[in-house]
């Protein structure tokens, strides 16, 4: 049974004041530990969860409507906010490391090695989508809206990063220990850096714009000239269907650049994978030593002292904005979850967890904050991804048809 709750501006605003409240006790009581880094995560946290809720920024979402559909909106919003993240990126690094060389990266930033085990990584992530129906990130914000696949493929997650945490050891030392760590800049300068990944994201977004612009041009009427909404209107449609695509990616670009001004870069696994090592090794499931992995930039999995981070405040405040977008959009829906939710959530989670673990990261952190600062390995693990969701597409219609089609 599913139930449609609407909630009044009242409820969104008292949500918002309750955002409010938490995050001037978390200055209060955290004030020796940051407490202003951690309001800056949590206000953070809430704006990328409201424009997440609104805007459906989702990369399995986006990538399967081009797959399935050649609808190719969802993949040009992503090329947009890692456009904008690049640029973001190479003026704040530009004064951190004026002189980039090979050999020193810029502190915090998700610069991690390149090898087969990224790859096998990308694609268990990306298999994990498929099967879940969302990236990380996007159950994240799907918690708010009640989604019931979203809870499983979380904990489903968290197993899969202690799977992640007993492979580590024999896989880091088969590939990852003497794998290449490369950033960009340090080959080829800001300058060149910069005009790479971005004449690589003209290419694909020219390649995605084929007949989209066309589909644009026929739609509109010859002449006609918009008239501008009044302040209620344009407020009501703030909570009325979704926001454009690209209002969506050019936001998560901007967030994702000024982060780092602040705080690590963007991540929403880091918390996650700290619990589930923290638990794993109290009960003497994974080794006490994992190699080389807590010196690697990435979303880090040290257990910590304290769950007051700045990235547990982002994901309270994701999951929060979300919720307030969720409720004022009258896309609070919940439901009893069903066998097949919590199968498709916990199995599919658990290559989402590992993916995640083994590639430092998932398409928030390793993509995302990866590609934004021009490590090689964030476009290697994104192109897997994206190869896994397309082979895994194609396996599930044949699936769902009955098989290949016999001559």
């Amino acid at each position: 049974m599913t139930y449609k709750i609407k909630v009044s501006g009242a409820g969104a605003l008292a949500s918002l004041a309750a955002l409010a409240a938490l995050g001037w006790a978390a200055q209060a009581v955290q004030g020796l530990l940051g407490g202003r880094t951690l309001v800056f995560a949590l206000i953070t946290g809430a704006v990328l969860g409201l424009v997440l809720q609104r805007s459906r920024f989702c990369f399995y979402c986006h990538a399967r409507d081009w797959f399935e559909d050649r609808n190719p909106r969802g993949l040009l919003a992503i090329v947009l906010a890692l456009a904008v993240g690049v640029v973001g990126y190479t003026v704040v690094l530009g004064n951190w490391v004026p002189v980039p060389q090979p050999g020193k990266l810029p502190p915090d930033m998700h610069v991690g090695p390149v090898s087969s085990v990224l790859v096998a990584a990308g694609l268990s992530f990306g298999t994990g989508m498929v099967v879940s129906g969302s990236c990380i990130s996007a159950h994240w914000y799907r918690l708010a809206e009640g989604a019931t696949v979203s809870p499983f493929a979380l904990a489903g997650s968290a197993l899969g990063f202690i799977l992640g945490f007993k492979t580590w050891n024999p896989l880091y030392s088969l590939s990852v220990a003497d794998a290449p760590v490369v950033w960009l800049p340090a080959h080829l300068g800001y300058g060149g850096a910069l005009l790479v990944q971005l004449g690589g994201l003209a290419m694909v977004a020219a390649w995605l714009w084929r007949g989209f612009a066309q589909e644009a041009t026929a739609s509109s009427a010859p002449g006609a000239v918009p008239a501008v909404p009044r302040l209620r209107a344009v407020w009501r449609n703030l909570w009325t269907g979704r926001w454009h695509y690209w209002v969506g990616g050019l936001v998560v670009g901007l967030i994702g650049a000024f982060a780092i001004v602040r705080m690590r870069p963007l991540g929403v696994t880091a918390t996650l994978g700290s619990a589930a090592r923290q638990w794993a090794q109290g009960q003497g499931w994974i080794p006490g030593r994992l190699d080389g992995l807590d010196g690697f930039a990435g979303c880090a999995t040290v257990p910590q002292a304290t769950w007051v981070t700045p990235n547990a405040m982002l994901l309270v405040g994701l999951v929060a904005g979300a919720f307030v977008a969720a409720t004022a959009s009258c896309q609070f829906v919940p439901r009893w979850p069903t066998w097949l939710d919590a199968v498709r959530g916990l199995s599919g989670g658990v290559f989402l967890g590992w993916g995640a673990m083994t590639g430092l990261g998932c398409t928030i952190g390793t993509l995302l904050s990866g590609g934004m600062a021009g490590a090689l390995s964030g476009w290697v693990f994104g192109l897997s991804v994206f190869f896994a969701v397309w082979a895994g597409l194609q396996i599930k219609r044949l699936w769902l048809s009955g098989g290949p089609q016999q001559r």
